[in-house]
């Protein structure tokens, strides 16, 4: 199908390097012809409507963009998206990722995934995915709740949560994914929500087109498990005194009437919420994604509680620094470069033994 691995290929990333098509191709194109099979209402028919008809945009040819998934009702979305894809092992979609981006440059790989997959028992593979940098785009579904194993509480569960497995409520403190990803050094960390097709969309295409480990959070209604998770945030008469729009360059003040904002707290390391009328327009925050320390993108992640009243959407960091499989492909090429040793010899060079 598509090329093969060639050592000394320029170093790509992002869209960069992957087959590109001059054809003109619309959803249909990636639509596949399996029975969409989530529950009536689920928030996973917006995204992949939104992802289905944003991958026509991007010009890549089918055969070069992978979707690999976990478990999970999120991981569904291999089928229904025509492309080559992988529904996998639970947790470990990102190992399964990181072996297709080191040796396949001429790949678009996404990964799709959700709070349980990525953040129990997938919790490790996802930082280590992070960390390393690797050319893969994660896309986290957060609907805060297990919804294939039929509502058990899950590691983005509010404390106090009652499921079928905390009856009397949960005690664990849920994970942040944004301030877990940040932590981790992720070079790409952005939130979207899964009913705002516009900012879903340009989220979804600026990951796209990073060099690197991207990871989105995508705020998810499981309308049969934990219906009106996210209504805060899309509710006509609250959404705009809760959420945060992050938009480089622009100043971080929210509200009806742009009542709010955000500054530096000056108690502490991180940023907190004012009225705009008590501070000057010197002191609001403008927000900058490229800022090198991640400092800055993490007190941003800590605004948004679990009652979501001051919710961040959008990109919290975009930064540049080398990625796993382009390093790791330049040490086989120099290692190969500098040998002159043939097969045989590699084979039996000095860490063998004959036995008799």
């Amino acid at each position: 199908m598509s090329t093969p691995v060639m050592l000394g290929i320029p170093k790509v990333g992002g869209l960069d390097g992957v087959p590109t098509t001059d054809e003109p191709q619309n959803r249909k194109d990636f639509t596949s012809d399996s029975e969409v099979r989530w529950c009536p209402g689920c928030g996973d028919y917006a995204i992949l409507a939104a992802f289905q008809g944003f991958l026509p945009e991007l010009g890549l040819k089918r055969e070069n963009v992978v979707m690999v998934s976990g478990i999970g009702c999120s991981s569904r979305f291999p089928y229904y998206v025509d492309t080559y894809g992988m529904h996998s092992i639970h947790g470990r979609a990102p190992a399964i990722a990181t072996g297709l981006a080191a040796t396949r440059p001429d790949l678009s790989v996404w990964v799709i995934t959700g709070d349980g997959d990525a953040l129990s028992i997938g919790g490790n593979h996802l930082i280590h995915a992070l960390r390393r940098n690797v050319n893969v785009k994660i896309l986290l579904f957060n609907n805060r709740i297990y919804g294939l194993t039929k509502g058990q509480y899950s590691p983005t569960s509010e404390v106090g949560k009652v499921t079928k497995s905390t009856p009397v409520g949960s005690v664990d403190a849920p994970f942040n994914p944004v301030s877990l990803a940040i932590g981790a050094e992720a070079s790409f960390v952005a939130r979207t929500l899964d009913s705002d097709r516009a900012h879903l969309t340009s989220v979804l295409t600026a990951a796209a087109q990073h060099n690197g480990t991207a990871l989105v959070e995508i705020y998810q209604n499981c309308n049969i498990f934990n219906d009106g998770a996210f209504d805060i945030l899309k509710n006509p008469d609250t959404r705009d005194e809760a959420i945060i729009r992050l938009e480089d360059g622009q100043p971080l003040v929210f509200g009806t009437e742009h009542q709010r904002a955000v500054v530096r707290d000056p108690s502490g390391f991180g940023l907190t919420v004012v009225d705009a009328d008590s501070v000057s327009a010197d002191e609001i925050v403008r927000h900058d994604a490229s800022i090198e320390d991640p400092a800055y993108a993490f007190a941003l992640s800590r605004l948004s509680g679990s009652d979501l009243s001051h919710t961040p959407m959008g990109i919290f960091r975009q930064v540049s620094r080398p990625t796993y499989d382009n390093v790791a492909r330049d040490q086989v090429r120099i290692q190969a470069d500098n040998s002159n040793r043939n097969l045989d010899q590699l084979l039996r060079g000095n860490d063998t033994w004959t036995v008799k």
